[in-house]
């Protein structure tokens, strides 16, 4: 006569070697992901549009995970699902990719440059800024910075509109003649 203990300890061995070694799902990521996002990688040539991939077959495989009898097929499961879906992907691609004879020039855009001599400009920019009088420094950074209004700008340092265009006008005249920003131009 078996014991309730044995009885138990029976149907969960049965029970183990029926869920093979990956009990739960959890424990079936933790394990394989390495394995299958390799595979999901060879399947792509972008490595975040394999983790991607590798997400969306995992998301299949959670769903169906209880309807999976023989758990030591996970692996080809999965697989399937990955090709599968990145076939999928395939087919449903927008091309918006044409081949030429001629690599097109891009249009330079304004602004854009070497990030050096953005920096460098940006730089004398401050350091002239910072030799305005405070009253206008504050006023052009509120203007130009922070992107107030003049009504704005007014209301917050509590003086007239008048005067914050007057005196953003004269601080504007002192950084055109900075001699620094003035090699910019």
């Amino acid at each position: 006569m078996t014991t309730p203990v044995c009885t138990s300890a029976a149907t969960a061995a049965a029970s183990a070697a029926r869920a093979g070694v990956h009990p739960s799902f959890a424990s079936y990521v933790k394990d394989r992901r390495p394995v299958l996002l390799r595979t999901a990688r060879s399947l792509t040539a972008n490595p975040c549009d394999a983790e991607d991939l590798l997400q969306t077959a995992l998301a299949k495989t959670y769903v169906a995970w209880e309807r999976i009898e023989d758990r030591r097929a996970l692996d080809g499961y999965v697989r399937r699902a990955l090709v599968n879906t990145r076939t999928s992907q395939w087919r449903k691609r927008k091309v918006d990719e044409f081949s030429t004879d001629e690599m097109p020039e891009p249009e330079p855009v304004l602004g854009e440059g070497d990030p050096a001599e953005r920096q460098a400009l940006h730089d004398a920019m401050w350091r002239a800024i910072m030799k305005l009088p405070a009253r206008q420094r504050a006023m052009v950074v509120l203007r130009y910075y922070e992107d107030l209004s003049e009504a704005q700008t007014a209301e917050v340092l509590g003086v007239s509109v008048g005067t914050v265009k007057s005196a953003v006008s004269r601080a504007l005249g002192k950084l055109r003649e900075d001699p620094e920003l003035v090699l910019v131009r």
